[in-house]
């Protein structure tokens, strides 16, 4: 792709995800015009794994305004400036191998397909035989799950115009992770929906962080979750802290990262404490590991 140009001595400010050199005057000028800071413009992407439950990065080409993209009808996370944009997929658990498409919307064109390829992933299985009490749920909690349901489908749901400071972030607690995401366990030959997110063991108590900065949208105590924090870090990309043994925020807080929203538990349906981090990206939940360094995740 182009780097930046200049006809004089003028300060020049690097910017884009692919780090080009942009002057004040000229393009910048643009960006200003359309709002679009250079902090949104430099994040650097999470690790791309285009199987079922990771995540695509597609470029989009340049464009002088910001492209929406869609797949289906769920707009996605896009981030860059004008010299070039790149959509963020998260790829359901549920998808097959094979091809897939988004939708591209630019101002003053025709809309357009993005292509691309998922590949299989062949995540771990876990057979268990536990008590058949502990598998069928009654008729009440069964109703109390279906209520909660569909408050958090409305959660998931949201897609704010804010975007995100960081697409790298901080596991939230420290501690071995105990289990990954994707696994699926069958109790006593019932197959259950696989594992959607990360599992962190550690003590009841221990400080759980805010893995980037965002906005508190909802907290609860929920059937399976437990003590539960959902926090948004804009442009349909939410992090889901479950099983809590404290909550220190409400929503409409905003956190930084680092900042402490709460401490591990063993509250909901769980069998001991530890932390569960989902994260949502496009209403699909998404491997945590791909956005955390290799350095920092928790093994």
């Amino acid at each position: 792709m182009p780097g930046g140009w200049r006809r004089d001595n003028a300060p020049m400010q690097r910017c884009g995800i692919f780090g080009q050199r942009l002057p004040w005057h000229g393009v910048a000028a643009v960006m200003l015009a359309l709002a679009l800071p250079c902090a949104a413009a430099t994040l650097e992407l999470p690790t791309q794994l285009i199987v079922p439950g990771g995540v695509a990065t597609l470029p989009l080409g340049p464009s002088p305004t910001r492209p929406h993209a869609l797949s289906g009808n769920v707009p996605l996370m896009v981030v860059g400036d004008p010299t070039g944009w790149v959509a963020v997929l998260g790829i359901p658990l549920s998808a097959k191998p094979g091809s897939g498409a988004i939708l591209l919307r630019r101002s003053g064109r025709a809309d357009a397909r993005v292509t691309y390829t998922i590949g299989a992933k062949q995540y771990a299985e876990q057979q268990l035989k536990v008590p058949q009490r502990t598998v069928d749920l009654s008729k009440d909690d069964l109703a109390r799950y279906e209520r909660e349901r569909v408050h958090q489908n409305e959660v998931i749901a949201t897609f704010s115009d804010h975007w995100p400071t960081a697409l790298r972030m901080r596991p939230p607690t420290p501690g071995v992770r105990s289990s990954s995401f994707g696994l699926r366990r069958v109790f006593n030959g019932q197959p259950r929906s696989p594992h959607s997110g990360m599992d962190i063991a550690a003590a009841t108590g221990t400080p759980v962080v805010a893995p980037a900065a965002g906005h508190v949208i909802d907290t609860g105590d929920y059937f399976f979750n437990g003590n539960t924090v959902w926090i948004d870090h804009g442009a349909g990309l939410l992090t889901m802290l479950c099983h809590l043994s404290a909550i220190d925020v409400r929503p409409g807080d905003e956190v930084a990262q680092g900042q402490r929203v709460g401490a591990v538990g063993a509250t909901g349906r769980v069998t001991g404490a530890h932390l569960h981090w989902s994260l949502s990206l496009n209403r699909t939940m998404v491997d945590p590991e791909l956005f955390v360094r290799d350095d920092d995740t928790p093994r």
